[in-house]
């Protein structure tokens, strides 16, 4: 019997315990294929989210901001979306605000969903693009006046000192009810029909997996946690790793689609991308 060789392909995700949470089991050798092999490539969203501009993973973690660019050459996969149901990036500064005008304001990138909302929710602003990690340092430092932070540091500020002057997925909840899409697992068109659906077989079982052995998956993921105990650290993986994780469905989709909706109306995108969904 011939012996098929496997393709080789570059998976990008984040740093940070829900992304090494929802690759726990590829990671682990748990979860595997006859036809794929990928090279975890673990880099910060942004970093992902320029990568992937350039086609430079086959499949990857993208900003759901970023895939309004990327449309053309990377479809979206049904699973492994983060989607916050109430809760996401936020604003934070030494004291509270009155406003945003004329503040300079630490941002993980322009491509990133939480800049998208700090634009659509909020004007006369400087942004500062500066790495998510160093936000709240520099917002402590007083070498910006605010910070617009994701990840785990939305659990984590207060005990920076540091007040939320403004939280997006709390103005996102009020004007839509709707979950806020934040991050979307996509594959490259050109992989070809079949591995495509290899690659989301990878991801669907990967997640399950993680949630079928949570204190197995967790003892891995918060490794990537930066500090954070056990207990805040379950907490902010399944905060983001939820039923819309195993499947966006048709919540998820609207969800999307309202976000592009209503950046389009704003001129902070184009058009609508169409929403291609692998399943």
């Amino acid at each position: 019997m011939a012996i098929t060789e496997k393709r080789k392909f570059r998976l990008g995700h984040s740093p940070d315990p829900d992304d090494a949470f929802m690759f726990y089991g590829l990671a682990s050798g748990n979860v595997v294929s006859d036809t794929v092999e990928f090279e975890h490539v673990v880099e910060d969203i942004e970093s992902l989210n320029l990568r992937a501009s350039r086609g430079e993973l086959e499949a990857t973690a993208v900003s759901a901001h970023a895939y309004a660019f990327l449309h053309d050459r990377y479809r979206v996969m049904c699973c492994g979306a983060s989607m916050g149901m109430g809760y996401g990036p936020m604003v934070v500064a030494p004291r509270p605000m009155d406003g945003l005008e004329g503040t300079r304001i630490a941002v993980p990138g322009r491509y990133t969903t939480a800049y998208l909302l700090l634009a659509l929710y909020a004007e006369g602003f400087e942004p500062v693009e500066t790495r998510f990690d160093r936000i709240m340092d520099e917002v402590a430092a007083g070498r910006v006046d605010a910070g617009l932070i994701i990840h785990e540091g939305q659990l984590t500020y207060e005990s920076r000192g540091l007040v939320c002057v403004l939280d997006l997925a709390e103005a996102w909840q009020r004007e839509t009810g709707l979950p806020l899409p934040l991050g979307l697992n996509v594959v490259r068109r050109d992989v070809g029909g079949e591995l495509q659906c290899e690659v989301l077989r990878l991801h669907r079982e990967s997640i399950a997996y993680a949630l079928d052995h949570v204190d197995e998956a967790l003892d891995y993921a918060l490794r990537f946690g930066r500090g954070l105990d056990w207990e805040l650290g379950r907490r902010f993986v399944l905060m983001y790793v939820n039923d819309l994780t195993r499947d966006m469905g048709s919540r998820g989709q609207e969800a999307l689609l309202r976000l592009y909706e209503k950046a389009s109306e704003r001129r902070l995108i184009g058009a609508v991308p169409r929403l291609d969904v692998l399943r």
